[in-house]
C-alpha cells in the first residue's frame, strides 16, 4: 500500500510537471526529477529544503551523469524549487479554530454521502485532507481579520488602507497583496496541493476563489460602513451584501465537493442546492447571534449592512422579509429530498439547536433579531472601555464559522 501511494505521488507530480511545461523528452529524467523533488519536500528532521540542497550539491560532482541530463535536471530543479517555498503551511491555532467547523461538517453533511458520522473509521478515512483544507482556509481568514482590524483603527483613506495591508502581509509567503485588493489572499498554494493529490476540480477551484472574493467584499463593505464617520464616499450596495452572505459558507461547499472527490462520486446537485439555502439561513442566524461582537470587531454582518442601507428603524423588517423568502425555498427543497435523509437532517437541526442553548419554543428555534445599534462608533468605544484591562478578544471569525453552527433557524420572525 505504501509503495502504491508513493507511485501515485510520483505520477501526480509527473502530470503537474507536464502541465507546467517542465517535462522533457526523457522519461527517465522526468522520473528522476519527480523522485528528487518529493525527497526534498518530505519531512526530514531539522533539515530545511535549503540545507538538503546544499548537501546534495556537494555530492553532485561525484555523480557520473551525462552532462546534458545533469544540466536538464538542474535547470528544471531550479524552476521547481521556486515553487516549493509556496507550499501551504498552517499553524496550530488555525487547526484549533477549524475544529468546530469540521465537527459540524461531519455531523451535518456526512449523511448526504451515505456516511455515518458516529463511526470513527468513516471520519478518519477522509479527515486528513478535510482538516488540512479547512485549517488552511482559517489561516487565510486570520490574516483577513488582522487587515480588517488594522483598517478600522488606522486607515484614513482607501489608499492608506491598501498601503497598510501591503505592509502587514509583506513577510507572509502564501498571501498576495497586489494593486487590486481582490487579490488580497491567495489560495493558489492550496489549489496546487489539491491538484497534486488528484482532488482538484474546476468547481472546487471556483469555490476557493469565491472565498477570496468574499474576503475582498468584507473588507470593502466594512471599510465603507466604518468610513461614514470619516466622510469616505463608498456606496454600500445590496447586490454586494447578498453576494457576500451567499459566499460566506464557501468553506463548507469546498469540504463537501472534496468529499465527493475523495469518494469518487458525482456531485448531487439537488443536495448542493438544498444545502446552499440551509447555509444561507445559518449564516444569517450566526450573524444575529454575533451581532454585537461583529460591530466591535468591524466584521461583516448582514444586520450591520442592512442598517447601513435602510437605517435602524427599517432594517429589521427588511431582513425579516429576506429570511421569510429563504425559508419558503428551504421548505420547498427539503420536501424533494429522500424522506429518510430529510428526517435525519431535521433531527440534526433539532440537536444543533439544543446544543446552542435553546430551552423553549419550537425545536428548530425561533428568529430573534437583536436591538439595532444606531451609533456603532459609540457602542464600540463603550464596549472597549468596559473591557479595558481584561482580555478583550472575541471568538469570532471574519469569513467563516468561528463556532459550531448553533441552530438551524426555521421559524419566521414575528
Amino acid at each position: 500500500m505504501e509503495a502504491l501511494q508513493k507511485l501515485e505521488r510520483v505520477q501526480s507530480l509527473l502530470s503537474l510537471m507536464e502541465a507546467r511545461g517542465l517535462s522533457s523528452s526523457h522519461r527517465d529524467a522526468d522520473r528522476f526529477l519527480a523522485d528528487f523533488v518529493l525527497f526534498l519536500v518530505q519531512p526530514c528532521g531539522i533539515l530545511t529544503v535549503e540545507d538538503r540542497c546544499r548537501i546534495i550539491s556537494d555530492f553532485l560532482p561525484k555523480i557520473h551523469t551525462g552532462p546534458s541530463l545533469q544540466s536538464s535536471v538542474e535547470k528544471d530543479l531550479d524552476i521547481d524549487l521556486s515553487k516549493i517555498k509556496e507550499t501551504p503551511m498552517i499553524g496550530l491555532d488555525a487547526m484549533k479554530r477549524a475544529n468546530s467547523t469540521l465537527e459540524d461538517f461531519c455531523r451535518s453533511y456526512f449523511m448526504f454521502h451515505g456516511l455515518d458520522a458516529s463511526k470513527p473509521r468513516e471520519i478518519f478515512k477522509y479527515l486528513p485532507i478535510l482538516s488540512f483544507t479547512e485549517s488552511y482556509i482559517y489561516q487565510l481568514d486570520t490574516l483577513n481579520e488582522k487587515a480588517l482590524h488594522l483598517s478600522s483603527k488606522v486607515a484614513t483613506s482607501p489608499t492608506t488602507e491598501l498601503n497598510n495591508l501591503t505592509h502587514l502581509c509583506n513577510d507572509v509567503t502564501y498571501h498576495n497583496v497586489r494593486n487590486n485588493t481582490n487579490e488580497f489572499c491567495s489560495a493558489d498554494p492550496l489549489i496546487r496541493l489539491l491538484q497534486c493529490e488528484g482532488l482538484l476540480s474546476e468547481r472546487i477551484r471556483k469555490e476557493l476563489n469565491s472565498g477570496i472574493e468574499y474576503w475582498a467584499l468584507e473588507r470593502k463593505l466594512c471599510h465603507a460602513l466604518s468610513g461614514k464617520k470619516k466622510n469616505f464616499v463608498i456606496q454600500i450596495l445590496m447586490e454586494d451584501i447578498m453576494k457576500a452572505i451567499h459566499l460566506k459558507s464557501f468553506d463548507y461547499r469546498v469540504l463537501n465537493l472534496l468529499l465527493y472527490q475523495l469518494r469518487g462520486q458525482q456531485v448531487n446537485e439537488l443536495h448542493m442546492e438544498f444545502l446552499s439555502v440551509s447555509e444561507f439561513l445559518v449564516e444569517i442566524a450566526d450573524d444575529l447571534y454575533d451581532y454585537e461582537d461583529d460591530v466591535v470587531e468591524n466584521s461583516f454582518n448582514i444586520l450591520r449592512m442592512f442598517v447601513g442601507i435602510y437605517g435602524a428603524s427599517t432594517a429589521p423588517s427588511m431582513l425579516a422579509k429576506c429570511i421569510a423568502e429563504a425559508e419558503e425555498k428551504y421548505e420547498r427543497l427539503i420536501r424533494t429530498l429522500d424522506p429518510e435523509l430529510s428526517s435525519s437532517y431535521r433531527r440534526r437541526c433539532e440537536e444543533a439547536t439544543r446544543e446552542g442553548g435553546a430551552t423553549s419554543g419550537h425545536a428548530f428555534g425561533t428568529w430573534n433579531i437583536p436591538p439595532v445599534i444606531g451609533d456603532e462608533e459609540s457602542f464600540r468605544m463603550e464596549r472597549l472601555a468596559v473591557g479595558a484591562g481584561q482580555d478583550s478578544s472575541y471568538a469570532t471569525a471574519s469569513g467563516i464559522h468561528a463556532k459550531t453552527k448553533f441552530c438551524e433557524k426555521l421559524r419566521r420572525t414575528s
